[in-house]
């Protein structure tokens, strides 16, 4: 499983990271948020993921970063390329990061751009808000374009709660939604983003007028494939569940995020090294990003179910984004998604994989706001 996975030398001192489509992350970025502050452009640096979702190891992150210096004006976050303090600073006009209180002490950070049909983006695991920096200015174009950070993600500072997932990110969402008066919204997930995004069309289909689903790893359905796919399919979720999930949850539980998170790197490399021979800086980036894991694989779960049944329910128009050389098993989940949802169309970008936004960002755009089109959303 995962055998297509390979790292590779860079000549830097940080450990790569590549997917199927041999483009490589290195791991030292840092997003920047930015504010208006009496009349100066402030910059508060946070993290942006070293692995930007629970499945996600990468896109050719330098050419993302040198398309984002060419695009400042268009985007809310910007990157910077060395160190983690590393501040830049601009004279660019940018929208007020805004705060809101969704009820029940929890309070959501979110950039909001643009005028129209409401569209929010949804970021993956170990990631926030800045994910879609390429997009939410592209999208403000044309849409009220709103990008914001899930519960336990840079920059919330949220009271811990048991039993945290994707349906509750998904509540969250529904009351953020709620609470801002959006009405009816278009929701862009990516990842674990996708799968919070799936659940709240499945819980609150009054709320999305459509969904685009990025890979959303909805685990629980490879023990649901039909055919010839149901054995290669329970074998997977065995194997994630066996050599993934359980050894991260035991990490977790004895405080241990270090090896917790080396589980997760190890097992997507299919390498017992990968993790020790990253760089102590490289390692460190990603460790800072993991609080979401800390409540999640102690009280929480990771993958939660969602059955056949109730995505067969889910009539809101779908569009299903895939990666042509992503992880094999992400594919089966996107192929059954297909099966399943009564109203959907998918499309498989061509050379690209899991970072399909990072890899092919204006080709996800363009097929994104042909399907808004076709569906009568403008």
């Amino acid at each position: 499983m995962l055998t297509n996975i390979r790292r590779e030398s860079t000549g830097n001192d940080c450990g790569p990271f590549d997917d199927a489509s041999g483009l490589v992350l290195n791991l030292t970025p840092v997003a920047v948020f930015t504010t208006a502050l009496s009349g100066m452009q402030s910059l508060q640096a946070f993290s942006l993921l070293n692995i930007p979702c629970v499945f996600c190891v990468s896109s050719h992150m330098k050419a993302f970063l040198s398309r984002q210096r060419r695009r400042l004006i268009a985007v809310l976050f910007l990157l910077a390329l060395h160190s983690p303090h590393c501040v830049a600073q601009s004279n660019i006009s940018a929208p007020i990061i805004q705060a809101v209180e969704i009820g029940n002490g929890i309070t959501l950070h979110y950039v909001d751009q643009g005028k129209g049909v409401p569209v929010i983006f949804v970021h993956g695991s170990l990631s926030d808000g800045g994910y879609w920096a390429d997009q939410v200015g592209e999208f403000a174009k044309h849409y009220r374009a709103i990008a914001y950070s899930r519960r336990y993600n840079y920059p919330n500072s949220n009271p811990v709660r048991a039993g945290y997932s994707a349906v509750t990110d998904a509540e969250d969402l529904a009351a953020f939604i709620g609470t801002l008066h959006l009405g009816r919204v278009v929701v862009i997930g990516h990842s674990y983003g996708a799968l919070t995004a799936l659940f709240l069309a499945a819980k609150h289909p009054e709320l999305v007028r459509a969904l685009v689903l990025a890979e959303p790893p909805a685990v629980s359905l490879l023990t649901h494939l039909p055919g010839d796919e149901a054995k290669t399919g329970k074998a997977m979720f065995e194997d994630i569940q066996r050599r993934m999930v359980t050894p991260m949850r035991q990490a977790f539980a004895k405080g241990y995020r270090d090896a917790g998170i080396g589980v997760f790197i190890d097992y997507v490399f299919n390498d017992p090294h990968a993790w020790e021979q990253m760089s102590r800086s490289a390692r460190d980036e990603t460790l800072r990003d993991a609080h979401e894991w800390d409540v999640m694989m102690t009280t929480g779960i990771l993958f939660p179910d969602i059955a056949p049944s109730t995505i067969r329910k889910i009539t809101t128009p779908s569009l299903l984004l895939s990666g042509a050389k992503s992880y094999p098993f992400l594919g089966l989940i996107s192929e059954e998604l297909a099966r399943l949802l009564p109203n959907r169309e998918a499309i498989v970008v061509p050379d690209a994989g899991h970072q399909m936004w990072y890899q092919a960002p204006d080709t996800c755009r363009e097929h994104v706001e042909a399907f808004l089109t076709n569906v009568g959303i403008q």
